[in-house]
């Protein structure tokens, strides 16, 4: 019998919505605010998440939400030719009768992305649905419809997570990912449940047709979150943190509100998770210069002395660009003095927590982490 199951609101983790290619409509700014093209030539991580939301996936959901905090800042201590490397990822959902059959019970929930608070909230939209698993479509709908350019120095991932044979659906894994390394892409598959039935199943052949990796997870398996005795002082840097946020624009203060409210979503699994989430707000990957006007700024995405008066919150209102700049600037500096605490203090805490973990971890956050530093290495990212 299907039955459709919400997956509850208690927290929040991933990563991003304000990539180079979302749709239009998210990327309105005021009309009111002038902005410059900006187009930074760096090393990307693109990461799709292809999430199977069938009725027996819940576990898989819930430990994407409670860990991907955690993949996040390990993926924000990457190196490249000691460049640090922006991380863009997508999230797809299949399988779940909710979705459309025509295109094999598939949907794109985000195309390549840096708005973590973004990908957070959409994650959480997420619920499951008992229904049809078509691997090979899914892999190759994502080849078709994100931008995955063509920088031979980028690190280009799918990490799709299921517990049906690799084999269902009209459109070949074979097909998939041979066209897969056509376009440098590693296909990894993390199949939850033995690994002996994923194996026979054809998930492991599925990952090393593009040399990734095969992993098989106990999806149902709780994440433990570990206390550090610096928990408390990150987040105490993360309420002053908020405070340096400069809201602008159409999206600016739902943005604001959206950050706060990702906050206490990660507080809803734990105190820990809440810190997880905090050290990524510290790191290069978090930015917001679509609705901060301090990033923006840094980002030269806006020129001060061009924003209208209803483009500017409360406190900036009847400012000058002297002004307004000044306010901007010393801002920028309570932020750049709060992160660099918080990642101090984070130094600290994973040590802490290394010395207090289990070596033999069997989560999605172990699976992932593992996989893309194995697969980094090959194009000379470090850590």
């Amino acid at each position: 019998m299907k039955f459709l199951s919400k997956i509850s609101l208690l927290t929040v983790l991933l990563i991003g919505y304000s990539s180079c290619n979302l749709n239009a409509k998210n990327h309105e700014v005021s009309t009111t605010v002038a902005k410059l093209e900006h187009h930074p030539n760096k090393q990307f991580i693109k990461v799709a998440l292809l999430l199977d939301t069938s009725n027996s996936m819940d576990g898989l959901i819930d430990q994407a939400k409670a860990q991907l905090w955690e993949i996040v800042n390990e993926l924000s201590y990457a190196r490249c030719d000691n460049e640090r490397p922006n991380l863009q990822i997508a999230l797809y959902e299949y399988g779940n009768d909710g979705l459309n059959p025509e295109k094999g019970y598939i949907r794109q929930v985000l195309s390549f992305s840096e708005d973590l608070d973004e990908i957070a909230k959409e994650l959480f939209s997420l619920t499951t649905n008992g229904g049809s698993e078509y691997c090979g479509q899914v892999i190759q709908t994502s080849l078709n419809q994100l931008k995955w350019g063509k920088n031979p120095d980028d690190l280009k991932l799918v990490f799709i997570a299921g517990n049906e044979p690799f084999t269902q659906g009209r459109v070949s894994y074979r097909l998939a990912t041979s066209n897969a390394n056509e376009k440098d892409i590693t296909v990894n598959t993390i199949f939850c449940g033995n690994y002996r039935e994923g194996i026979n199943t054809s998930w492991k052949d599925g990952a090393d047709r593009t040399n990734g990796d095969y992993m098989a997870i106990d999806h149902n398996l709780a994440t433990v979150h570990i206390v550090s005795p610096y928990d408390d002082a990150i987040l105490i840097l993360n309420t002053k943190l908020n405070k340096t946020y400069v809201s602008y624009g159409n999206q600016g203060r739902a943005k604001k509100e959206l950050q706060q409210e990702q906050d206490t979503n990660a507080e809803g699994y734990s105190s820990a998770n809440a810190v997880s989430r905090t050290v990524s707000k510290s790191s290069h990957l978090y930015k917001n210069s679509t609705w901060d006007l301090v990033d923006a700024v840094e980002m030269e995405e806006v020129v001060v002395e061009d924003l209208k008066d209803d483009a500017l919150p409360e406190e900036l209102k009847g400012k000058s660009a002297k002004e307004i700049k000044a306010y901007v600037e010393q801002k920028k500096v309570e932020r750049q003095s709060i992160k660099k605490e918080i990642q101090e203090l984070n130094e600290k805490r994973r040590k802490f927590i290394a010395d207090k973990q289990k070596e033999n971890k069997n989560g999605l956050e172990n699976a992932m982490i593992n996989a893309i530093k194995s697969q980094a290495k090959k194009k000379n990212y470090n850590w």
